[in-house]
């Protein structure tokens, strides 16, 4: 398959590589001489132009730093959009947003061809490694087309659902992790005042229910079911601790705003007659915010949990 590579950055490099590894052809286009050497020297061609790379490949993949880059490539003066033909596939690699990924699809589409959203997961190392997660949003038959040159880069590549819904899966994960770390600064910022020695503490920490498994897992049994009864833990005992813990910030002069924020949500979840049920129960405020409702079959779920394939 004639692949083309737009952006060949500390992630993209190492995945045009593999997709040379792989046995594709490859043309690249860079703004870097230097990164377009280091692949031509691999055994890729260059292209001097988005043009002319557009013309020479059936899928393109573009691994770009955001979307005013991913924008410029694509409905710039020469660039993509001006340059596809029906028939062909982009898939865009870029943490980009969803908006610009429908965007492009749509525009992709008036001329015949395919437009996927697969950000990736995995870092400079996964991207060299093979090591990689894609999480692609866009027709599904088009993403099995394309699997193999996908297969090239990473072992992980998921379909996730219609355009924009990789780049939701992918936004999803950076929030949450990002919002783990707070949270964690916190918690230590804490007990260190407290006068616990930090590897101590973290060293303690994995022993506990949190250490000792993913996140995800902590919503398996109530929160993705949808349901909070009969309780693993009552929320009424889990806002005893929580108080208890900001109690003990407040006397350490330590500010808690994630902590607090939990506090307060539990609070008026208690306020709603939720005490008696599962302690994750004022997570349901949120949805209510949120204008969802999550209940996920707990067969299926069981069935993710031990690594079987999605239907």
């Amino acid at each position: 398959m004639k692949v083309g590579y737009i952006g060949l950055g500390r992630m993209g490099r190492g995945m045009a590589l593999n997709v040379l590894k792989g046995g594709h052809d490859l043309v690249v286009f860079d703004k870097s001489q230097e990164a377009v050497d280091t692949l031509v020297s691999a055994g890729a061609k260059a292209a001097s132009s988005i043009g002319e790379l557009a013309k020479s490949v059936d899928v393109i993949l573009t691994s770009l730093p955001g979307p005013p880059q991913v924008e410029e490539v694509v409905f710039g003066e020469d660039g993509l959009l001006d340059n596809i033909s029906a028939g062909q596939i982009l898939f865009d690699l870029s943490t980009s947003s969803r908006s610009l990924a429908i965007r492009i699809h749509d525009a992709f589409a008036e001329r015949g061809a395919a437009m996927l959203d697969a950000p990736v997961s995995g870092g400079p190392a996964g991207a060299a490694s093979g090591d990689m997660a894609f999480w692609v949003g866009g027709d599904k038959e088009t993403y099995e087309r394309g699997l193999p040159v996908l297969l090239s880069m990473g072992d992980k590549p998921r379909y996730c659902g219609p355009i924009g819904a990789g780049t939701v899966v992918k936004l999803a994960n950076n929030m949450t992790g990002y919002m783990i770390l707070l949270t964690l600064a916190e918690t230590f910022s804490t007990a260190v005042k407290a006068g616990v020695d930090p590897l101590e503490l973290w060293d303690a920490l994995r022993l506990g229910v949190v250490g000792k498994s993913s996140p995800l897992d902590l919503i398996t049994k109530q929160f993705l079911p949808g349901k909070f009864e009969p309780p693993a833990f009552a929320l009424k005992l889990a806002f005893k601790d929580v108080s208890l813990a900001t109690e003990l910030a407040r006397e350490l002069g330590v500010p808690m705003r994630l902590a607090n924020l939990t506090a307060a949500e539990m609070s008026e979840a208690l306020g709603r007659g939720f005490g008696d049920l599962d302690a994750r129960a004022f997570l349901k405020l949120q949805l209510e915010r949120a204008g969802v409702s999550i209940a996920v079959d707990p067969d299926e779920l069981a069935a993710r949990q031990q690594g079987k394939p999605a239907n």
